[in-house]
């Protein structure tokens, strides 16, 4: 994807990713691929913000080279140091040895663990500035968004903040940079609710922060590092992300996600007549099968729903290992205070649910009804089922 001028002598310059299968090694996006956004201001002097993950070296130094001699750049901010935004940092220092790099004093600190570079670094403090000409960059710090090194750049004249991972989402560009031109706002927006949970989430207070921080800033355009460029409506995605980060306090709207795994089938046609009853309630609902799931994609469905029905079967006396996968990472992700509802089956003794009720005091979880099955389930336990779905449903709405 060519090089796009976002305002006056600033350019978008970075790189589409349709062949990683795991960002972070851990979250699959094989499917919806991801951009590692850097930006190019040619001015008095040549700012480069951001960088690229290694794999694209070669792309993202073509990328520079339609403008400018990349020998010839006078400045690197470096936002984060993630080596999905600085993996090409020591290729670069080899093309340009006195390019000067700009980050945070504790980005400062690190670059020399993680790249052996001590040299020409400038360490910024928050709201200082730099200018380039007739542009000026001014640094906002935002530690733990996600990284404790974290900062954005606000460039002054153009109003236009490059705010590192705060805002971004996952999804490679089909050919649209900007939220105007993008023909699929659902997806972005889904995947960036899937990003914030997967990357972002266990953060929420240092994003709050600098939404905070932000107020009162003009922002006619908001440019991440991976995602959309928001120039239409860049207070759409803050608005998202502030919605998300306050869910981290547990006030959640009512809705259910409904997670089960099932050997045998028994569990599964439990989990049938459970949705059923929470059906005729009309209250919001998403199934997931936590062991043809991957948990990337089951994340997000709690941070955004009050309530949670678990539906396991035992396995050799504990909680069948899928499920309890899900659970580790929602405890990772500190996803707190839900409303909760237990179902399961077992075979020759249980075991299952008592690891799972143990598993809900850590969670902070607290448990409104609970139901365990020997074998297939009978009709009336079907039937119990479908009660179960139902007034747990009604007790949320």
């Amino acid at each position: 994807m060519p090089s796009v001028e976002i305002k006056t002598g600033v350019y978008w310059i970075g790189v589409n990713d349709r062949t990683t299968d795991l960002f972070e090694g851990i979250w699959p996006i094989s499917k919806e691929g991801v951009s590692y956004n850097a930006y190019l201001i040619l001015d008095q002097k040549k700012a480069l913000i951001d960088l690229s993950k290694a794999i694209k070296t070669d792309e993202f130094f073509d990328q520079i080279g339609e403008l400018a001699e990349p020998s010839q750049l006078d400045y690197v901010v470096i936002n984060h140091l993630e080596p999905d935004h600085s993996g090409v940092l020591r290729t670069l220092l080899k093309i340009a040895p006195d390019v000067t790099l700009v980050c945070s004093e504790k980005c400062r600190e690190m670059l020399s663990k993680f790249y052996g570079i001590g040299k020409n670094v400038r360490a910024v403090k928050d709201g200082e500035t730099l200018s380039l000409g007739k542009k000026t960059l001014r640094f906002v710090m935002t530690p733990f968004v996600h990284w404790p090194e974290t900062m954005m750049t606000y460039e002054e004249s153009d109003h236009l903040l490059f705010s590192c991972d705060a805002f971004g989402s996952y999804g490679a560009l089909r050919g649209g940079l900007f939220d105007d031109e993008c023909r699929d706002p659902d997806f972005y927006e889904k995947e960036a609710l899937r990003y914030y949970v997967n990357i972002v989430a266990k953060f929420s207070g240092p994003v709050l922060k600098a939404i905070e921080k932000l107020k009162g800033v003009a922002l006619r355009v908001i440019a991440p590092s991976h995602g959309l460029v928001w120039r239409k409506d860049p207070g759409r995605i803050i608005d998202l992300y502030q919605k998300w980060a306050g869910y981290a306090s547990g006030d959640v709207p009512a809705g259910i996600t409904l997670i089960y795994a099932s050997m045998y089938g028994n569990t599964e046609k439990m989990m049938n007549a459970v949705a059923q009853g929470i059906s005729k309630t009309g209250l919001d609902l998403e199934v997931f099968d936590a062991a043809r799931t991957h948990v990337s994609y089951i994340l997000p469905s709690l941070w955004i729903r009050s309530g949670v029905i678990i539906g396991a079967p035992t396995y050799e006396g504990s909680l069948f290992p899928p499920m309890s996968e899900v659970l580790n990472m929602a405890a990772v992700k500190r996803i707190f205070n839900r409303k909760a509802c237990l179902f399961g089956s077992y075979g020759w003794s249980g075991g299952g649910q008592r690891e799972l009720l143990s598993r809900m005091e850590s969670l902070k979880w607290d448990v409104m009804d609970k139901f365990e099955f020997c074998g297939a389930p009978s009709q009336a336990d079907i039937r119990q089922g479908i009660g179960l779905g139902e007034g747990f449903a009604r007790r949320l709405a």
